[in-house]
C-alpha cells in the first residue's frame, strides 16, 4: 500500500510539473501569433515598390503609404494598452513619407509590441488597461492586435497583388 501511496505521489507530482511547464498558454499562443503577423506586415511593406506607396484602389481608400502609418500608429497605442509603458515619442508619421521611412516607422513599432508582449501572462490578460481611452481588459488590446494586423496583412495584400505583386504569404499563382 505504501509503494502505491508513494506511485500516486509521484504521478501527482509529475502531473503538476507538467501543468507549471505549460506556463501561459493563451499568451504564449498570442505572442507566436504576434510574431508571424508583424513578420507578413513587414515583409509586405518591403515587398511594394517605392513608386507604389502613393497607390490606393479607389479615391475613398487610403494609400499603401497611408496604410503602413496607421498600422504603425495603432501599434504604438494598442501596444502601451498591453504593455504599459508609451511609446517612444517619434514625430507623426505621415503617409507620403516615403518607403524608407514608413518601413523604419513600421519595423520599430513592430519591436515595440513583441516587447510589450514579452511578459504578459494568461492571468495579466484580466488586468483593466485603458484602451483607446476606455477601460478594458488587457486580453481586449492583445486580441485587437491581432484582430487588426490580420485585416491589414489582408489589405496590404489586395494592394500588392492589384499592382502585380505577390503577397509574401502566398504560394505560387
Amino acid at each position: 500500500m505504501r509503494r502505491i501511496l508513494s506511485l500516486l505521489a509521484l504521478a501527482l507530482l509529475v502531473g503538476a510539473a507538467r501543468l507549471a511547464a505549460q506556463g501561459n498558454p493563451v499568451s504564449s499562443v498570442a505572442r507566436a501569433t504576434v510574431a508571424d503577423l508583424g513578420k507578413n506586415l513587414l515583409a509586405a511593406a518591403r515587398a511594394m515598390p517605392a513608386d507604389k506607396y502613393g497607390y490606393k484602389p479607389t479615391p475613398a481608400q487610403m494609400t499603401f503609404g497611408g496604410l503602413i502609418a496607421h498600422i504603425q500608429g495603432d501599434n504604438r497605442i494598442t501596444c502601451a494598452a498591453i504593455g504599459g509603458p508609451a511609446a517612444p515619442t517619434e514625430q507623426r508619421l505621415k503617409p507620403d513619407a516615403g518607403k524608407d521611412s514608413l518601413v523604419a516607422a513600421l519595423e520599430r513599432s513592430l519591436s515595440f509590441c513583441t516587447a510589450a508582449l514579452a511578459h504578459v501572462t494568461d492571468p495579466a490578460l484580466g488586468d483593466k488597461v485603458s484602451y483607446y481611452g476606455q477601460g478594458a481588459p488587457r486580453a481586449a488590446a492583445v486580441i485587437g492586435l491581432i484582430a487588426d494586423w490580420s485585416d491589414h496583412y489582408g489589405q496590404q495584400a489586395m494592394y500588392l497583388r492589384l499592382n502585380g505583386v505577390l503577397p509574401p504569404t502566398a504560394g505560387k499563382p
